[in-house]
């Protein structure tokens, strides 16, 4: 039977997706139950514990399928990607409510009443997702309010059917954010983070992982010549996007946030610790 990625598929010893029935080999098969993200952000751990690495990441609003919450840590299945892990209990619903906007700028922040001055509840990721209930004005300023009871900047949402016709422009959006390992949000954000989340807004799905996204995006391109904006540049674990025929944007280890260079640069700088790119490849 061959092995199915483990990241991508929910199974383990003990329990294993319904769906997987026949392909893995699993003490109990379970039908798991829609959820919903109510937090701003949570990770998604590889272990039921906080001691386990952060794989990666779910914003307010994004859909789970729930297998296992017996304990503090459940383990869920995103839907956004696909991607398995374990997420704290207090951050998800077993209730769905369909978003009508999302944010679009890389942060914001919710308010207790539709006003900039009064206390701020919680912050806001690019990509989040909520019901709009009603826009306000206050001295000229338009908030809308969440089903939350929360307000934010309405300037700062879209209709969640209005996509970003360049992705490229939401990942400078994103420059400057910090580096986090797993990160995909506003607040912090790795390399294949910030591919994910800026082909999203853009209105395309693509997978978690470097090795993933090399494999599924794009054609691959015959060599360096005649890069362009938009086109991607692999190297062993880590992913970057062109700005131009010389520039990418990438979140790095070295700057410890979104930054720009040359790609020349780049390559001068990795080569001693993890070799030359591996593939170009064009969206």
């Amino acid at each position: 039977m061959p092995a199915l990625d483990p990241r991508l598929h929910a199974y383990r010893s003990d329990l294993a997706d319904l769906a997987l029935k026949g392909k893995v080999e699993t003490k109990i098969f379970v039908q798991g139950r829609r959820a919903q993200v109510i937090v701003p952000v949570t990770a998604l751990y590889q272990k039921a514990d906080e001691t386990g690495e952060r794989a990666s990441e779910c914003l307010l609003g994004e859909e789970l399928c729930v297998f296992d919450d017996t304990g503090d840590y459940c383990w869920v299945q995103s839907h956004k990607d696909h991607y398995v892990g374990y997420i704290k209990r207090h951050a998800f619903v077993y209730h769905i409510e369909k978003p009508t906007h999302w944010l679009t700028v890389s942060r914001s922040f919710q308010y207790q009443e539709p006003d900039l001055r009064s206390q701020m509840v919680a912050p806001l990721s690019l990509g989040a997702k909520f019901c709009v209930m009603e826009k306000i004005e206050t001295r000229g300023t338009h908030y809308y309010k969440l089903e939350n009871g929360h307000y934010i900047i309405a300037h700062h949402c879209k209709s969640i059917n209005e996509k970003t016709s360049d992705y490229v422009d939401v990942a400078l959006k994103l420059l400057h954010t910090p580096y986090l390992w797993g990160g995909v949000s506003g607040f912090g954000i790795d390399c294949s983070g910030l591919l994910q989340l800026s082909m999203m807004m853009a209105g395309k799905s693509v997978l978690r992982d470097t090795d993933m996204q090399k494999e599924t995006i794009g054609h691959y391109l015959d060599k360096e010549q005649d890069l362009q904006r938009g086109d991607l540049v692999f190297w062993q674990g880590h992913v970057a996007i062109m700005l131009d025929d010389k520039k990418i944007i990438h979140a790095n280890g070295a700057s410890m946030d979104v930054s720009i260079e040359t790609l020349e640069a780049a390559k001068n700088r990795i080569a001693g610790l993890y070799g030359l790119p591996i593939a170009y490849k064009r969206v």
